[in-house]
């Protein structure tokens, strides 16, 4: 239906303007493709030439109003630096002065380097800033040389405290110390006195160092008042002294204390005189550099203001012109690809409804535009070829599916038969050991037997004896009684050897005729599998050796297990001892990590030339052929090993030094029932071979 409704609408009349496309597009398919594409290659090239020109025009005016803008930026932040320089400076002067230490010491100077490096190197060749940094570099002089005097301040402060204030006042504690020495008990009229100035010495030395470390004013008067205490007290203690080196003291401590208040107030005065200073000079100075710097930031934002706004009406103006060259040139050329795009679309379309009626199976349309000279001609053609290969090809097709059928048949044909075949040989070894048991098995049996009928006969002779008239002598009491205990004897023993390999045939068994799962003891199935090779290894000259350790348990298919050991044992018995050769054979088990057992099946027979290793596994592949051979033993083992028990097989052999087969299977097997011998036509993983 839709290629039918495509075909209606390509019959369908064209209108006025379908027919002026029409001779447009033909007019355009006289001119070969690349040209047309090349030509809107053209005009893109050329409206990218002019965009060009005027971008790279109004980037030069762009790049000249962006220049301003980063300078003025630039400058502001030199002068933002400056600001928080100048600042942290102020805050470590005052730091410095309130606690003195050589690092904040070290650090001013740092950073009164960085200041005047700012300046220097920096604001000086700024050419936003070049005209005021002479008022900002005379500022931070004042500032940074009122940090001088200041210190130059402090150093007198500290000298002053150290000789007349802290001077004095050891001084005044040795004296005080001589005049509790002097005075012999504590009742004497004097020891009130004494502990009411030395209270008011203590006090006013915790005020004066207090006032000396925070400047406070109420610790100043503190010290004040108890100096004056101290004062008082002292005529008070020279009345009441009792000997001549009280009163000594007391006058020399009257003395120390009135050097100690002078030295206060001396005291007092330089540090307000620091104070002045520090406000007159660090502060005044430090406002008025914040000021000048506050005052160019001002100015730095107005010509930024004025560079942002030339940029931006730069900006606005070639925009403006490349918007309209742009659209007038975007009209040229839709209206080009238009035309161009036409001159291919409609071809194709009409190239693609004979594709789809191809694929739909509609063969008998004719492909349309095969006559013109284009490429799009040249692609119609094609599809004609491909229309007329179209039919051969269906006519091939259903040749081929009917041989396709019959092949099928024949291969389902084959894949039963090859099954039926591994299964014959299945059936063939289980017979083989039926055979080989029953034989084993008649032997006790057969000697049971004899012995059975020769103790009746003596038993039934024992009986005439008893019963005569002559009577039973004790003598032919003990013979009877010695000769049915060796013939018990004789029972016993050889019903347990027919008991034992009927046991270890029926565990064999079952086990190949169920593919039930369970766990097994490897020792234990490896000893009932020899069991039932026992008649084999009688019949030819090979020795069995056996190293399974006990403890090695398996979770996985115990008749798997079996039927991989017999066909091995088999195979070596028909190939590496082939003709009654003697040899050996050796069967051993190992755990292989925490998972896997190792096994394996050793032999010093014939061997295998490279050849044969390379196909051991693979089905029907035989050396033995004209004697019997089917090819299978070595492929059920394999598929029983990887697929069923989940495991891996090697193949080790070199021509005339035996073969080994090492076999690695998980202690869980990983394997199913559902292996692939359902079919017998899967292909098995790929094997590891070796010939050294």
């Amino acid at each position: 239906m839709a290629a039918l409704g495509h075909s209606e609408h390509a019959d369908r009349p064209p209108g006025p303007i379908g027919q002026l496309r029409a001779r447009l597009v033909g007019v355009l398919r006289a001119v070969p493709i690349r040209w047309r594409i090349l030509s809107i290659a053209a005009l893109n090239s050329a409206v990218v030439v002019v965009l060009v020109a005027m971008i790279w025009n109004g980037a030069q005016v762009l790049g000249s109003a962006w220049h301003d803008v980063r300078q003025v930026r630039e400058s502001d932040r030199i002068l933002a630096l400056l600001e928080s320089e100048t600042g942290r400076l102020q805050n470590l002067i005052h730091r410095y002065i309130n606690q003195p230490s050589p690092d904040l010491f070290a650090e001013i100077l740092l950073l009164r380097e960085a200041v005047l490096g700012t300046l220097t190197n920096r604001a000086a060749k700024d050419p936003m800033l070049s005209g005021s940094v002479e008022e900002l570099e005379r500022t931070t002089d004042r500032f940074l040389n009122g940090f001088g005097e200041l210190r130059s301040v402090q150093a007198t402060i500290a000298k002053t405290y150290e000789e007349q204030v802290q001077g004095p006042a050891r001084d005044m504690a040795g004296l005080y110390s001589i005049i509790e020495g002097a005075t012999g008990h504590r009742d004497a009229l004097i020891w009130p006195s004494l502990g009411k100035s030395r209270e008011a010495f203590t006090a006013m030395l915790v005020a004066a160092n207090s006032y000396y470390l925070s400047q406070s004013s109420g610790a100043a008067d503190d010290a004040r008042r108890n100096t004056e205490t101290i004062e008082k007290t002292i005529p008070v203690m020279i009345d009441l002294a009792d000997n001549d080196l009280q009163r000594m003291a007391l006058r020399r401590l009257a003395a120390r204390t009135m050097a100690l208040r002078e030295g206060f107030a001396k005291l007092s005065e330089q540090l307000a005189s620091r104070t002045e200073l520090l406000r007159n000079t660090i502060d005044a100075s430090q406002a008025e550099a914040i000021g000048a710097i506050d005052d160019l930031s001002t100015k730095m934002r107005q010509r930024e203001q004025k560079a942002q706004e030339t940029f931006d009406r730069t900006l606005a103006d070639i925009s403006r012109r490349v918007l309209s060259i742009a659209v007038f040139f975007l009209g040229i050329i839709l209206s080009a690809g238009v035309l161009i795009a036409l001159s291919i679309r409609l071809p194709l379309q009409q190239i693609m409804a004979a594709m789809r009626a191809i694929t739909l199976g509609d063969l008998d349309r004719e492909v349309q535009g095969t006559k013109a000279r284009d490429e799009v001609g040249a692609m119609a053609r094609a599809v004609e070829v491909f229309r007329e290969n179209a039919i051969a090809k269906r006519e091939t097709e259903d040749e081929l599916r009917a041989s396709k059928e019959k092949a099928e048949s024949a291969l389902l044909e084959l894949n039963a038969a090859q099954q039926n075949l591994i299964d014959a040989e299945r059936l063939a070894a289980l017979g083989g050991l039926v055979a080989g048991v029953a034989h084993e098995v008649n032997n006790p049996i057969g000697i049971s037997l004899t012995v059975a009928s020769s103790l009746a006969r003596r038993t039934e002779i024992f009986e005439a004896q008893l019963k005569g008239e002559g009577g039973l002598r004790r003598s032919q009491l003990e013979e009877f009684v010695q000769s049915s205990r060796d013939a018990s004897q004789q029972l016993v023993a050889n019903l347990q050897r027919a008991g034992e390999l009927i046991q270890s045939f029926k565990q064999v068994a079952v086990d190949r005729s169920h593919t039930e799962r369970r766990q097994f003891s490897l020792s234990e199935a490896t000893d009932q599998i020899i069991a039932s090779l026992r008649p084999v290894l009688k019949r030819s000259p090979i020795t069995l050796q056996v190293d399974v350790p006990e403890g090695l348990l398996l979770d996985g298919y115990p008749g798997s297990y079996g039927q991989i050991l017999t066909n091995l044992f088999l195979n070596a018995a028909n190939h590496a001892f082939a003709d009654g050769r003697a040899g050996t054979i050796a069967i051993s088990a190992r755990p292989r990590g925490t998972d896997d057992i190792e096994i394996s099946f050793a032999d010093d027979g014939a061997g295998m030339t490279p050849d044969v290793q390379r196909q051991a596994f693979d089905p029907f592949f035989t050396t033995r052929r004209n004697e019997g051979g089917t090819g299978l033993g070595l492929h059920i083992v394999y598929n029983l090993v990887t697929q069923q028990l989940g495991g891996r097989m090697v193949l080790e052999s070199k021509l005339g030094q035996g073969t080994t087969f090492r076999i690695i299977i998980p202690r869980v097997a990983k394997g199913g029932t559902q292996s692939s011998e359902s079919d017998g036509s899967s292909q098995w993983p790929n094997r590891t071979m070796s010939s050294t």
